[in-house]
């Protein structure tokens, strides 16, 4: 469909499988290659600043090779409540005090994007207001024993049962939740 881009190899920088699936939806050929960045930002960035800067820093590990006919997409989300950042649980009791934080109470998750080529370079950030339920103990224990959320950002998956019997509404983009703003990554990607 993105006829601009049918000459050139799109390469996803990302190990998430749900990135890689609403990709594919899109209906690109793309690879997927990743490498490994210490996700270390300057803490005096503003919230909406962190993914752009951590997608950027992605990005820059393949800049010394990318073809000429080569593109970079990375992300990162983060989730945001008050001025806590929520990254990726460490374990157990880090999951279960992110979620218990956003029980009853709306966050914001932001995902950035990099897309980066020999030539040009596309950054953007997309934020969704998010709303939880009062999550039960058990509610939080079931879906952390079942799902084991160490993977996303703010423990949780909106996609998952969490995301089903907690969250009671969102402002924005749902993709940008599950971590890929695939409506705004068209939309760039269109005119790159």
């Amino acid at each position: 469909m993105l006829n601009n881009l049918k000459d050139y190899q799109l390469i996803l920088a990302s190990q998430s499988p749900r990135r890689h699936q609403m990709l594919k939806e899109l209906g690109l050929n793309f690879t997927i290659k990743t490498k490994e960045v210490d996700e270390i930002y300057p803490k005096d960035l503003e919230a909406d600043q962190i993914p752009i800067y951590l997608s950027e820093l992605k990005a820059a590990a393949f800049e010394a090779e990318l073809g000429e006919k080569e593109i970079v997409i990375t992300a990162d989300t983060i989730v945001c409540i008050d001025d806590w950042i929520l990254g990726k649980p460490a374990g157990r009791a880090e999951a279960i005090k992110m979620l218990k934080a956003l029980s009853n109470r709306s966050h914001q998750v932001i995902s950035g994007v990099c897309i980066l080529s020999k030539t040009k370079k596309v950054s953007f950030a997309t934020t969704t207001q998010v709303h939880f339920k009062d999550l039960s103990d058990e509610e939080i224990n079931y879906y952390i024993e079942n799902y084991q959320p160490y993977d996303k950002a703010g423990a949780y998956g909106i996609q998952e049962w969490i995301g089903f019997i907690g969250i009671d509404g969102i402002e924005g983009s749902y993709f940008n939740v599950v971590g890929l703003p695939i409506q705004r990554l068209y939309q760039e990607l269109s005119i790159f």
